[in-house]
């Protein structure tokens, strides 16, 4: 079973960046509206693909202890230089608070502890980066559906936005789910790694595990969730910094 699988996970992931590759070398045509809304068709046929494939519902794979990865990196931003987030690492993260809004019924702000006292989900998973490499961990956490549900959404609600502590590119690093990836099982607030607290270098206090998508969309340094209708007119408008800055496809599942 496991061959299958991987070759469906390396199919559907090099769809996923079908527009990245594209853009990489093809920065001409990358300015030509037209090429532009061509790769948004392709990138809504591969969500369209995926989800006809695997189902809304399917569970990424889960693996055992014995074959949790001896090294796992740290990518992307590694440290946050927003003097308020430094402030809250000396602080032990006490202060701290998860701001829930946007489209919804009761705002949230929730302290680490109210997350760490909500029914967890553990589970062991593989994180596939785009730069080539894999690896195995263990994460804990709240489901992301049930702090949503929590806040109540607003009928009118499509997307949930992340906003991260970090900056990368110049650009306050954010990222974007839809609600069947905010509302799946396997999708979590993980302020546990491998059994011990995240570090700063993996995200800490709390990081998005969204697991049946590729490690870009994992955003690190979480610090709000915003509920909108639409994308936008949010930053470059694309759903997250990789997607406005390097033409990432916004849906990037496996």
């Amino acid at each position: 079973m496991s061959a299958p699988l991987l070759s469906r996970r390396r199919l559907l992931g090099a769809g996923a960046l079908g527009t990245a590759g594209l853009l990489s070398g093809c920065d001409k045509l990358g300015d030509n509206p037209g090429f532009r809304g061509l790769l948004e068709d392709v990138g809504q046929a591969h969500r369209a693909t995926q989800r006809l494939l695997i189902g809304r519902t399917a569970l990424a794979r889960e693996f055992s202890e014995a074959e949790m990865s001896p090294i796992f990196r740290s990518n992307g931003s590694v440290d946050v230089a927003d003097r308020a987030y430094q402030t809250h690492v000396a602080q032990g993260f006490a202060n701290w608070r998860l701001q829930v809004g946007g489209l919804v019924q009761h705002p949230l702000a929730l302290p680490l502890s109210a997350l760490q006292a909500m029914p967890q989900r553990q589970q062991i998973t593989r994180h596939d980066c785009v730069e080539g490499w894999s690896a195995i961990a263990k994460w804990q956490g709240p489901q992301l559906g049930a702090i949503i549900a929590q806040a109540g959404l607003l009928p009118q609600a499509r997307y949930l936005v992340l906003h991260c502590a970090d900056t990368l590119l110049d650009a306050p690093y954010y990222e974007s789910i839809d609600l069947i990836d905010g509302f799946h099982p396997q999708t979590i607030l993980a302020w546990r790694m491998n059994d011990a607290p995240l570090t700063v270098a993996h995200g800490a206090p709390i990081r998005l595990r969204v697991e049946r998508q590729l490690g870009y969309k994992q955003a690190k340094y979480v610090m709000a969730i915003e509920a909108r209708a639409s994308l936008a007119g949010l930053y470059g408008g694309k759903g997250g910094l990789w997607e406005d800055k390097r033409g990432y496809q916004w849906y990037a599942g496996i």
